[in-house]
């Protein structure tokens, strides 16, 4: 497809992939990781060993419920990082487009996805097709047929008896986790409209990508690697709109462009307003790379008998006829991630395949696709013609080892 230019068009992000861990213990089989097996490590595999990867790969073992076994990335450089700092040897891990095959034929019992976000939707359903439970980064995918691949996945790992989680932290929360349950249950009354933001002092780092390789380091600067911002980033703030509105949007319509970004080809903001059932209205604003800007993943939520505030770094509450003090979520990034893990070994254990966090996920990354594409087309756009354009995002992967 041919991408839009700045005046109200597009932009934005490129690759990874990874697994890994020893292989001197006991395998635990998917369908029999419960009972006397519980008490076994569960062997996992890393697909994308990029910055993420890295990041969240300690989080899993501190547990003492996991241990890597392999990892797979299309760069050597990456799974060799990666397989050193966690103990891999050298023939589990994977490189080139196919690196996530090979890791998924050899023995393991779940995958942990941090590739890029165009790659989750084969990753994820070629490591159900394989029996393995799945442990997802958002966003899910980058376009309506990926969040539909996804959805499908999901349904698939329940059918299968396999775990499918994705890692939102704010749904791992338990302060979020009351404000929604709150205002599902009428607490703020009749909704009447909402606000959500995500303004970012960062996201000036990449450059441009000459060469396919170079691309699919720089993903996260491409948005036939990333989806924009309002996909890659906007995610987290769009999934608490959503949850909280507990809807689909109807339709959007928006703007936004490029005026700071300097390389790859994504927008650096974005302006949209949401309509969702009953005449409720969604604003959402989103803008990167402003020096000094204080970082923020708000969202607010107004109704007839009180308001519920919300903010990533900082607290959780609702005011009004029926208050909640809430509190401070502390490091949401990393105990977030923490909750998601355990939440994760729990499901496997005790043999709880219903993947809660699957349909939700669907919802919010559709809203910012949608989001995305009134902004692109600078006209308004609906639910159902979003899902009918079935518009899919190709990045160009030739002359990349396969």
């Amino acid at each position: 497809m041919k991408f839009p230019q700045p005046q109200n068009k597009l932009r934005r992000r490129a690759f990874l992939a990874g697994a890994a861990a020893a292989t001197t213990f006991t395998i635990v089989k998917p369908s029999l990781v419960r009972g006397s097996a519980a008490n076994s490590a569960i062997a996992l595999g890393m697909i994308g060993c990029g910055g993420r990867g890295n990041w969240i790969a300690k989080l899993f073992p501190a547990n003492a419920n996991y241990r890597w076994v392999a990892c797979a990335d299309y760069f050597q450089d990456r799974v060799d990082a990666f397989g050193s700092k966690n103990d891999i040897p050298a023939d589990r891990r994977y490189t080139t487009l196919s690196c996530h095959k090979k890791l998924l034929e050899s023995p393991l019992d779940a995958v942990v996805i941090e590739s890029p976000p165009y790659f989750h939707p084969q990753h994820a359903a070629a490591a159900v097709e394989a029996g393995k439970h799945v442990f997802i980064a958002k966003p899910i995918a980058i376009d309506a047929p990926g969040c539909l691949s996804i959805a499908e996945s999901g349904k698939k790992a329940t059918a299968k008896n396999l775990v499918f989680l994705v890692d939102f932290q704010t749904r791992a929360n338990d302060l979020y986790r009351e404000a929604a349950r709150r205002v599902h249950a009428g607490d703020i009354g009749r909704i009447v409209c909402a606000e959500s933001h995500y303004p970012w002092a960062g996201g000036a780092g990449g450059m441009d990508g000459k060469t396919p390789e170079e691309r699919m380091r720089y993903w996260h600067t491409l948005l036939e690697f990333c989806g924009d911002v309002i996909v890659e980033q906007d995610i987290h703030a769009l999934d608490v709109a959503t949850w909280f509105l507990n809807a689909d949007p109807v339709r959007a319509l928006g703007t936004g462009g490029r005026t700071l970004r300097k390389v790859g080809n994504t927008w650096d903001h974005f302006s949209i307003i949401y309509w969702f059932p009953n005449n409720v209205l969604l604003t959402h604003s989103s803008i990167k790379m402003i020096p000094g800007c204080k970082d923020e993943i708000r969202c607010r939520v107004f109704g007839s008998d009180g308001m519920v505030g919300s903010d990533y770094y900082t607290e959780v509450w609702i005011r009004g006829k029926k208050p909640y003090e809430g509190g401070s979520v502390g490091n949401l990034y990393t105990t977030g991630a923490e909750n998601n893990i355990v939440e994760f070994h729990r499901c496997i254990t005790k043999g709880d395949y219903t993947n809660p966090t699957v349909a939700p996920s669907v919802r919010s990354n559709l809203t910012a696709v949608l989001g995305r594409t009134a902004a692109y087309s600078g006209k308004m756009v609906s639910w159902e013609e979003m899902l009918k354009a079935g518009e899919k995002l190709e990045p160009d992967l030739k002359g990349l080892k396969q």
